[in-house]
């Protein structure tokens, strides 16, 4: 099977951050990363403070997030992402273990493209989520 690489603007290498705290977790998203993105890099933030960190830093263009994480929930920080013109564009897909009708409704208000099952993730996500054009989300107040 052909190795896909990921585009990013300003032919910067592409980097998917993982914000999840379990480390099996982390370990299976990243698989699924490489399995079709080689050229990809992962960075990983078990807390949304050092995701916070990591985005600053630049260069995501992916972000893989789960909705219980220590200090916080993926859906809010969803939200706080799509106010932000600075992070508002980058394509998040939602991968919880137990999706709740609430947290669609916060992920769908804050742009998130798609809400994954653990379970059911897989590379079909992350390539339509990076062939899709990126969509502005709505900004909150």
């Amino acid at each position: 099977m052909p190795q896909h690489t990921a585009s990013a603007s300003n032919h910067t290498v592409a980097k998917c951050l993982i914000i999840e705290d379990s480390q099996f977790d982390q370990r299976m998203m990243t698989r699924v990363i490489s399995k079709s993105y080689e050229q990809m890099k992962v960075e990983v933030a078990a807390t949304l403070q050092s995701a916070r960190e990591a985005l600053a830093r630049g260069g995501v263009s992916l972000i893989l997030l789960d909705n219980n994480l220590p200090d916080g929930i993926g859906a809010n920080f969803a939200l706080e992402l799509a106010s932000d013109p600075g992070f508002s564009s980058i394509p998040v897909i939602m991968v919880s273990d137990w999706p709740t009708p609430f947290m669609w409704e916060k992920a769908a208000s804050a742009g998130v493209l798609y809400v994954v099952n653990k379970a059911e993730f897989g590379t079909r996500y992350v390539e339509q989520a990076l062939r899709e054009p990126i969509r502005r989300r709505p900004r909150l107040s």
